[in-house]
């Protein structure tokens, strides 16, 4: 049913000083009141409290504020599952993009499966061995192809009674992954571009649907970029899990393990304890924090 917002929300959410301004205020999986028009729209009168809800850095050509901040957009809300799909072939497998995803839904205290698609088409040596390091850290991860349809079943267990986000970039497989699942939902797939070997956008909102009692899966646009939103340099590096067991050794507590003496997280790289290829994500996202985002 199509909705819009009551005058009021647009007020209380327009920027203002000192105020955060997100790009959503309803977005898919909150909880809302409604009243039915005549003409058979709604207006939203009452938008719940989110239990949690997931976020990125919008992108600049729809979120900046008056002093040039990036602004806030949220993806969902009031998610169970967070479900990473990443692609071992076209497009080509991006662990920095992951990476940046796992700290988006780490800050949001989601529950996290990493899905590595295509493994019909990959070099198994490469995935196997990204799955391997994820599974260490202490992430589900799972191995899907829809040639030869491992993987779907073990989705399909993890799925069952929760709300599942399904997130990444495009072309990955997100939407031919639910269409495997789901055949009946037939949602919109699309080819690589031969040009750029990266996906074309095929979805082009969030969309919520039921699959099965209380089981829901959100299906979102491809991403070409992610910055996760609100996050500091000195509390990055608590998103990365492991890196838990170090943090509180180090000299200082204000210590960003980039370059400090007596930095117990370097000292874990230098003696193979952390991947090298996550700190090397975790400088480069460092790296993009931006010191003037409102707080």
């Amino acid at each position: 049913m199509r909705c819009s917002l009551r005058g009021k929300f647009k007020k209380e959410f327009k920027f203002k000083k000192d105020k955060l301004f997100k790009t959503g205020i309803a977005v898919v999986g909150d909880l809302i009141n409604f009243e039915l028009e005549k003409d058979g729209t709604g207006t939203i009168d009452f938008i719940e409290e989110r239990k949690n809800y997931i976020s990125r850095k919008a992108p600049l050509a729809q979120g900046s504020s008056y002093r040039g901040e990036r602004l806030e957009q949220v993806i969902a809300s009031n998610i169970d599952n967070l479900f990473i799909i990443t692609s071992t072939a076209r497009p080509e497998f991006n662990n920095k993009t992951i990476d940046r995803l796992i700290v988006a839904g780490e800050s949001s205290k989601l529950n996290i499966i990493i899905i590595i698609n295509k493994i019909d088409i990959g070099n198994p040596e490469t995935y196997v061995e990204w799955s391997n390091l994820y599974r260490v850290i202490g992430y589900k991860t799972i191995l899907t192809s829809k040639i030869t349809g491992d993987g779907f079943s073990e989705i399909n267990e993890l799925i069952i009674g929760k709300r599942n986000l399904f997130w990444g970039q495009s072309g990955v497989g997100k939407s031919s992954i639910l269409n495997y699942l789901f055949p009946g939902i037939n949602l919109n797939t699309g080819e690589i571009s031969n040009a750029t070997n990266k996906g074309k956008h095929t979805t082009v909102t969030s969309l919520m649907l039921k699959v099965k009692a209380e089981t829901y899966i959100i299906d979102t646009p491809g991403i070409r970029e992610i910055d996760p939103f609100g996050i500091r340099q000195k509390d990055l590096g608590h998103y990365f899990i492991e890196f838990a067991e170090f943090i509180n050794k180090c000299r200082f507590n204000t210590c960003t393990h980039d370059h400090e003496p007596g930095c117990a997280v370097i000292e874990a790289v230098e003696q193979n304890k952390i991947s090298e290829k996550r700190y090397d994500s975790y400088l480069r996202m460092l790296e993009s924090i931006e010191e003037d985002i409102f707080f």
